[in-house]
């Protein structure tokens, strides 16, 4: 029985094909990157839902709400607040459509001033604690009013947080472009849902 001879052209032609294939089935496979952010904001906001539901039940079983001696809440220092944050979702949609330009400057610029905006909701809303007149144990209003703020603040400072690193990281040569701009994506679909559910809260806590 004879050995059969293996060719080192053919071989090499076929493993150059091979790497070709992988290589090209890598460059198409897809991205999940928005769908996975999409499944942790729906996460969050059934966390929200719990809240609002928890709210909308002690206002039901409860004869009176707010509770008797409870201070009435201020609207303009919120309102102004609402408005910052409403505002600012325009303003960060901005940069995404600036970086699909490739106009990066753009980009920073409309970051810097969503980030400004940010910050200047967080202090607003710090300042409205520091002059409320009941505390988180005055009654079950005010526990529920801190719990409900409070963890929308804390999803604010994440989101502010997210910006000035997506703020910082293009200040790196070509790391954005119309091409490859995942992290602005990212940063304002997380903005507009942290704009969603203020508005849901401020309604709830202030208008009905």
């Amino acid at each position: 029985m004879q050995g059969s001879t293996i060719d080192p052209a053919k071989t090499e032609l076929n493993y150059h094909h091979q790497a070709e294939t992988t290589h090209t089935h890598h460059e198409e496979h897809p991205d999940f990157r928005i769908f996975g952010l999409i499944v942790f904001l729906v996460a969050e906001g059934m966390i929200f839902m719990g809240l609002f539901i928890a709210y909308l039940t002690f206002r039901a079983v409860t004869p009176t709400w707010p509770p008797e001696g409870t201070p009435e809440l201020e609207l303009l220092l919120p309102g102004l607040n609402t408005i910052v944050l409403i505002a600012s979702s325009f303003i960060i949609h901005q940069a995404d459509s600036a970086i699909k330009k490739n106009n990066v400057a753009g980009l920073r610029t409309w970051f810097a001033v969503t980030a400004l905006m940010g910050a200047a909701f967080l202090v607003g809303q710090l300042y409205e604690y520091f002059h409320l007149e009941f505390s988180l144990t005055t009654n079950l209003f005010a526990s529920t009013f801190y719990v409900l703020t409070g963890f929308h603040g804390l999803h604010v400072t994440f989101g502010l947080i997210l910006i000035l690193a997506v703020l910082w990281r293009s200040l790196k040569q070509d790391h954005y472009s119309s091409e490859n701009h995942f992290g602005v994506e990212a940063a304002e679909i997380y903005w507009h849902f942290v704009d969603v559910v203020w508005i849901i809260l401020f309604l709830l806590l202030y208008i009905l």
